[in-house]
C-alpha cells in the first residue's frame, strides 16, 4: 500500500476534487481526505472547507493542473482531426452511397454547419494574416 501516490484527483466536469491519501492508520485502510477543488477552465484551485493547503499540496496540484490541461488540449486537437476525417467520410457517403431521402434529411444542416465553420475559419485566417505587419 505504500506505493500509492500521496494525492488522488477525482476528475469531474471542468476540473477535479483533490484528495490526500493516508494509509498510515491502524486498520491499514486507504483514507481519503478532500483538500481542494480544481477548475481546469480557469486554471485555479481552492482549498476545501477549513483545510489549509501546504506548499507540497500546491506543487502537486499545479503539476496535475499543467498535465491535465496539456492532455485536454491534445484531446481537443485529436477530436478536430477526427472531425476532418468524418467530414471526408461524409463526403464519400454523399457522393457514393446516400439516397435522395437521406440527402434531403441532412443537406440543409450540413450546409449551415459548413457555412458557419467556413465563416469562422476565413475570419480567423484574415486576423492571423493581419497580425505580423499590423
Amino acid at each position: 500500500m505504500n506505493d500509492l501516490p500521496p494525492y488522488y484527483f477525482r476528475v469531474r466536469d471542468n476540473g477535479a476534487a483533490v484528495f490526500r491519501l493516508d494509509t498510515a492508520n491502524r486498520q491499514r485502510r486507504i483514507e481519503m481526505e478532500q483538500i481542494a477543488v480544481v477548475n481546469t477552465n480557469r486554471g485555479d484551485y481552492k482549498a476545501h472547507g477549513d483545510y489549509r493547503l501546504t506548499a507540497e499540496d500546491s506543487a502537486a496540484i499545479d503539476d496535475w493542473l499543467a498535465q491535465r490541461r496539456a492532455l485536454l488540449a491534445a484531446r481537443d486537437m485529436d477530436d478536430i482531426h477526427r472531425t476532418i476525417d468524418q467530414m471526408n467520410i461524409a463526403t464519400q457517403w454523399a457522393q457514393s452511397k446516400a439516397s435522395d431521402d437521406q440527402l434531403e434529411a441532412v443537406t440543409d444542416r450540413f450546409l449551415l454547419a459548413m457555412h458557419d465553420l467556413r465563416s469562422v475559419l476565413v475570419r480567423k485566417k484574415a486576423d492571423r494574416l493581419k497580425k505580423p505587419g499590423d
